[in-house]
């Protein structure tokens, strides 16, 4: 097993008072050449926004974009005409393609919105642009891996253009899990939302990460009450 760990102390920060951000990989204003991102995973951003901030209408093309409510619920506005609410258990995947203009807004005027945003570099160049969302139930992800994002969009999952899954995980202290990867080439990231686990001999806690290659599977157990996301990624 080939191993990446990034300790949630040693993210990237942002302060711009309506938005209090960290950067798992190089973004915006933080650039470390060593964390450039894992794989085809480029940008995962754990991002707080003030009551009623938000990010105003900008470009992207080219790009997978995972949105997924932690706290809270944010606001969605692009200009393919998606106007929408993302609650927490809810994801978001958007694919830029030929090219995208969107706005970010927290959805309260009273409390934070906490949120993953993460970037993902498509298989295919140039396709047309496409939104989604859905809900996911905590309890199916009870001492399970549930999986929210797969390439092809099976078992309810969202689609995305890349051979990319995401699945996320909710378990319980004194507990087990074993992952097995969709495809031997690719590497899984893992993201801790809260709680321990350990992997190996690694301890992992809240917002700390493993990056995973090498192996077609691997065992995660918690140390206690655990939630996680496993990001899995083509590496080349």
């Amino acid at each position: 097993m080939q191993k990446i760990i990034h300790k949630a102390n040693s993210r990237g920060t942002a302060d711009h008072g309506w938005l209090h951000s960290f950067h798992t990989f190089s973004f915006a204003g933080y650039y470390d050449p060593d964390r450039m991102g894992f794989g085809k995973l480029r940008v995962l951003n754990d991002d707080v926004v003030q009551p009623s901030g938000g990010f105003a209408t900008h470009p992207h093309e080219n790009m997978e974009i995972v949105s997924i409510p932690l706290v809270g619920s944010l606001k969605h506005k692009d200009s393919m005409g998606n106007v929408h609410v993302i609650e927490t258990g809810e994801v978001q995947v958007m694919s830029a393609g030929t090219g995208i203009t969107h706005s970010e807004y927290n959805g309260s005027d009273i409390d934070p919105v906490n949120f993953l945003q993460i970037w993902i570099l498509p298989k295919e160049q140039n396709i047309t642009p496409r939104y989604d969302q859905n809900i996911f139930a905590a309890e199916d992800r009870r001492n399970r891996f549930h999986t929210v994002i797969t390439p092809d969009g099976s078992d309810g999952s969202l689609a995305i253009n890349q051979n990319a899954f995401f699945s996320l995980a909710n378990l319980s202290r004194g507990t087990s899990l074993d992952y097995d990867l969709r495809e031997a080439a690719n590497g899984v990231y893992l993201f801790v939302l809260k709680g321990e686990i350990k992997i190996e001999d690694e301890e992992l806690g809240a917002r700390d990460a493993m990056g995973i290659s090498g192996v077609t599977n691997f065992s995660i157990q918690a140390s206690d009450d655990a939630e996680f996301l496993c990001i899995e990624t083509p590496m080349d």
